[in-house]
């Protein structure tokens, strides 16, 4: 499980992010953090070589470590699968709690340098849900899960980000919608493996995609043959 930020650099984020609605996560907002803790710049930058994309990466990190903290108090086991993804996703979107804020971290991840950042922390979320409802694979559907999620968290975020309705009610509804469309996938899937047919059809693709192997801890590497 990843460990809690340095004291510091958590000092540094909170005060960073009374500037990010106004300056987003850029150089003057870390800058002008570091000065309102009296923390030196060149402390700051040891500690965030990257400047603000290291608190931007860090702040999503945080609402990772809140949701993990609402599942492990979450008696997940009174809840249906898929209302245990969608209750995951929901929590992790409410841990962003500041919208602007969020905002902003969107548009700095959508920019090409630091757009693989952005892949890599959205894929950590999903692979953090998945590991909490206790997923064991170890195989192609390691990552089929893991995508999957990904595509149904994104787009629920940036519907959230848009969303003016009480309490969220239309995001909420948008996002049963999307793990229902998921669930009719799974459904299909099954169907396929049960029908001999179309399983000695794809036989050799399926032997093909039966090497592939998550990745074996710590390595946050693509994967590996088997």
């Amino acid at each position: 499980m990843p460990l809690s930020p340095h004291p510091d650099k958590a000092l540094l984020l909170q005060a960073a992010l009374t500037h990010v609605p106004f300056d987003g996560w850029s150089e003057p907002c870390f800058k002008a953090a570091a000065a309102d803790i009296a923390m030196p710049i060149d402390q700051a930058r040891a500690l965030c070589p990257r400047g603000a994309v290291d608190l931007a990466i860090a702040h999503h990190k945080e609402g990772d470590r809140r949701m993990r903290q609402e599942l492990d108090h979450t008696d997940l086991a009174q809840l249906r699968f898929s209302e245990r993804i969608t209750h995951a996703v929901r929590l992790r979107i409410e841990a962003a709690q500041d919208k602007e804020i969020l905002r902003r971290g969107t548009t700095l991840f959508a920019l090409p340098q630091y757009a693989p950042d952005g892949a890599a922390l959205i894929w950590a979320t999903c692979d953090d849900i998945w590991r909490h409802l206790g997923d064991q694979s170890t195989d192609f559907n390691w990552y089929t899960k893991r995508a999957t999620l990904a595509a149904v968290y994104s787009a629920t975020l940036l519907f959230w980000l848009g969303d003016a309705s009480e309490d969220g009610a239309d995001t909420w509804a948008f996002l049963d919608r999307r793990i229902a469309d998921v669930m009719q996938i799974e459904k299909a899937k099954a169907k396929f493996r049960q029908s001999p047919k179309l399983m000695r059809l794809f036989s050799a693709p399926a032997k093909l995609v039966g090497q592939i192997r998550a990745p074996a801890p710590p390595n946050d590497l693509p994967g590996r043959w088997g």
